[in-house]
């Protein structure tokens, strides 16, 4: 296999990982399932990564720097009030129902504490990233406080979607999401 193939094979093996943890939790996905998913053998994981744990870390930035992308196309495409274009977007019904493709802060932050140390400092990236991208949005570049309201907005944000995510009744899920910003929540 050229080293072409492998990067090839050790990048499917991270997007896919990405989607998968979102979509099932750390815990939820073994390293069978994931290299079937990838299209790839077992003993290639083992080639590619030191460890499960390394490849955690590896996918949740890969996911986060995705995440950082989505955020940056909304924000650069809003016109009037960009920081209403973000929670519009953010808590949109698609947002809710497609977990593996969605925010990583929302899906896996709570699992983080419980994971190796390197994890912690991807989302502490990721964290940066994001406030960064909501202080860069805000409408005024003088306010003292405009980073407190960039982390109030994120965390209002992935709190909405979490909890409209863990709820089975639609109607409760759409009044989380109406309550946070969500203008069209019903989906």
């Amino acid at each position: 296999m050229s080293r072409q193939d492998a990067a090839r094979n050790r990048d499917r093996v991270i997007t896919t990982a990405s989607r998968m943890f979102r979509e099932d939790g750390y815990d939820g996905v073994g390293i069978a399932a994931l290299m079937q998913a990838a299209g790839l053998t077992n003993g290639a994981f083992y080639k590619q990564f030191e460890s499960k744990e390394a490849l955690i870390a590896e996918a949740t930035a890969h996911a986060l720097s995705r995440n950082a992308e989505a955020w940056k196309a909304v924000l650069d495409s809003a016109g009037g009030d960009p920081l209403e274009a973000i929670a519009q977007w953010y808590l949109s019904a698609p947002h809710v129902q497609h977990r593996g493709l969605g925010c990583t802060f929302a899906t896996l932050a709570a699992e983080a504490p419980r994971h190796d140390p390197p994890l912690r400092q991807v989302f502490d990236t990721g964290l940066r990233t994001a406030i960064r991208q909501i202080v860069a949005a805000g409408q005024n570049p003088d306010d003292p406080d405009r980073e407190a309201k960039a982390i109030r907005l994120l965390s209002r944000l992935v709190g909405a979607l979490t909890l409209a995510r863990a709820t089975s009744d639609p109607e409760l899920a759409a009044r989380i999401l109406s309550a946070n910003g969500a203008t069209d929540a019903t989906g």
